[in-house]
């Protein structure tokens, strides 16, 4: 029955990724222009941290999920010491789960780091550092279309 949701899932958490990546950038940009301009961290800029912040979660709440239903984490977990071995096995057994457990502690910190600043200038800065930290681990840790090692489409079907 599981196996059932195992596509649309998969289709799920290749759709959101673009999503995470959207309001990742568009946070990343805004935090940025109003760092340089000195302007003050408004309602909206709460708003876009906690939703940059919830937006990740709901993907690596769908990750879990295909870690427990993929057929290539289930070969990972059942022969460790052989799939070590095997590029692609490893790198969703492993790799990409671990990096993107990572990125999510990073904005948390930094979610969590940025209540506590004292000044506008500190808040935009802890938030550029901790979620600009956890973008360079998601975009390496994602298997591009273009990647010659964990080649993925970009967008997978839901049928």
């Amino acid at each position: 029955m599981l196996n059932y949701f195992y596509p649309f899932i998969l289709a799920m958490h290749s759709l959101w990724r673009w999503e995470v990546l959207i309001i990742l950038t568009v946070s990343l940009s805004i935090f940025f222009y109003k760092k340089n301009k000195q302007l003050p961290f408004s309602p909206i800029d709460q708003w876009l941290l906690k939703t940059t912040v919830i937006s990740f979660y709901i993907q690596l709440c769908l990750g879990f999920s295909l870690y427990l239903l993929s057929p290539i984490t289930q070969y990972f977990m059942q022969h460790v010491s052989k799939s070590i071995h095997l590029r692609q096995i490893r790198f969703f057994g492993m790799e990409h789960s671990s990096m993107m457990i990572i990125a999510a502690i990073c904005l948390t910190i930094g979610a969590l780091k940025s209540k506590n600043a004292d000044t506008n200038d500190r808040r935009f800065k802890i938030l550029l550092i901790w979620f600009g930290l956890a973008f360079l681990i998601v975009l390496s840790s994602i298997p591009w279309e273009f990647s010659p090692l964990t080649s993925r489409p970009s967008f997978r079907s839901f049928f």
